[in-house]
C-alpha cells in the first residue's frame, strides 16, 4: 500500500473505524508496531532481526486521531524515536492503531501489546518511555490505568510519559459538534434529522475526545451539552510516573494563547489544568511547556518539541 493510501486509511479509521471493526472490513487497522511502514511481529526472533542492536531502554510513540506513523516524521526524515535512539540510546518502537475505536478499547489493546513486548524483547528492559500525540496521550493514560488495575509488569518499567497536544480535559470542538447535532435533532424537519443522523455516525474515538473518556463507564454517563462533564479527570495521572506535557499555541501573547491554544486543543486542556490562566501560561511548571507559534499537527514533528523531550529525558527522576 502506498503512502497516500495509508494516510487515507488512517483518516478513514479515525472517522468510522469502529464501524469498520464491527463489520469486519479489511480496512480496519489492527494495533501493531511498525518498522519501515510494515507491521512488526512481537516475537523474539522478529524483534532480534528488525532491531539488531536493541538497548535496555525503549521509547514507544503513539500517534493521534486520523494519523499514522508518518505524522511523526520531521523534515529530515527522522522522528522523535529515531532522534532519541541517536542521542540517548533508546530503542524506538512506533505504534499504528485504529483511532476510531473507543479510547478505552485502544488503551486495553496497548496495555496487552506492551505486556507482550516485555515478554518477547531480547534484552532485559530497564526503562520504557511513552510518548503520545493528541489522542495518543489519552490512549497511554488508558493503558496505564489498565496495567495498574491488572498488575501488568511493563508498568514498573515506565519512568516517564510525555503527552504532546493531548486533550486531558477534553476537546471543545467535539463538544461543540455534539451541541450542533442536538440542535439539528430538535428541528422537526426530515432533512435536518437526516443531517443529524449522518453527523452522529462519527466514530467512538472521535466522540470520546469531547470529555477525554478513558473508561467505558465514563462513556456511558450522560453528557452535558457544551461544558466539560468532569473538569477533574476521574482517571488521575499515576503518581509513580513522571508526566510531562507539551502544549501548542498559535499566539505568543498569553491571553490569546490561552483562548485559542493550538486551534484543536486549548492550552488548559493540553496542560491538564496547569496553565489555566495568563500568568501560569507565561511561567509554566518544569513539567509543562507551551510552544507559541505551533499549531496542533506541528507539535508531532518539530525540532523544538524534540529538544524539550530530550531535556526532560535527561532529568534525574
Amino acid at each position: 500500500m502506498g503512502r497516500r493510501a495509508e494516510l487515507a486509511v488512517g483518516i478513514l479509521n479515525g472517522a468510522i473505524g469502529d464501524y469498520l471493526r464491527r463489520s469486519d472490513n479489511g480496512l480496519a487497522t489492527e494495533m501493531t508496531c511498525v518498522e519501515a511502514g510494515a507491521p512488526m511481529p512481537l516475537t523474539p526472533r522478529a524483534l532480534a532481526k528488525l532491531q539488531p542492536r536493541p538497548t535496555s531502554k525503549i521509547v514507544v510513540l503513539v500517534h493521534g486521531l486520523m494519523c499514522t506513523e508518518e505524522h511523526w516524521q520531521l523534515a529530515d526524515g527522522s522522528n522523535y524515536g529515531s532522534r532519541l535512539a541517536r542521542d540517548l540510546g533508546y530503542t524506538p518502537l512506533i505504534l499504528r492503531y485504529n483511532s476510531g475505536l473507543a479510547i478505552a478499547d485502544n488503551g486495553q489493546a496497548l496495555a496487552l501489546l506492551l505486556e507482550k513486548l516485555l515478554a518477547a524483547y531480547p534484552l532485559g528492559v530497564e526503562e520504557i518511555l511513552l510518548i503520545g500525540f493528541s489522542m495518543g496521550g489519552l490512549v497511554i493514560r488508558g493503558a496505564c490505568h489498565v496495567a495498574a488495575r491488572e498488575g501488568h509488569g511493563w508498568l514498573e518499567r515506565v519512568a516517564r510519559a510525555v503527552y504532546i497536544g493531548t486533550p486531558h480535559r477534553g476537546a471543545p470542538l467535539e463538544r461543540l459538534a455534539r451541541v450542533g447535532i442536538e440542535l439539528l435533532r430538535s428541528i422537526p424537519d426530515p432533512y435536518t434529522q437526516l443531517i443529524a443522523s449522518l453527523s452522529d455516525l462519527r466514530s467512538d474515538g472521535l466522540k470520546d475526545l469531547g470529555d477525554a473518556d478513558l473508561r467505558h463507564e465514563d462513556r456511558a454517563r450522560r453528557r452535558p451539552a457544551l461544558s466539560l462533564r468532569d473538569p477533574l479527570h476521574p482517571v488521575p495521572l499515576l503518581p509513580e510516573i513522571e508526566h510531562y506535557l507539551a502544549a501548542g499555541a498559535l499566539f505568543a501573547e498569553p491571553r490569546l494563547a490561552l483562548l485559542f491554544g493550538d486551534v484543536m486543543v486549548p492550552v488548559p486542556s493540553a496542560s491538564n489544568g496547569e496553565c489555566d490562566s495568563a500568568r501560569s501560561l507565561a511561567w509554566p511548571p518544569d513539567h509543562v511547556k507551551v510552544f507559541p507559534g505551533l499549531g496542533h499537527m506541528a507539535l508531532a514533528r518539530h525540532p523544538d518539541v524534540y529538544e524539550q523531550i530530550k531535556r526532560w529525558c535527561q532529568e534525574e527522576r
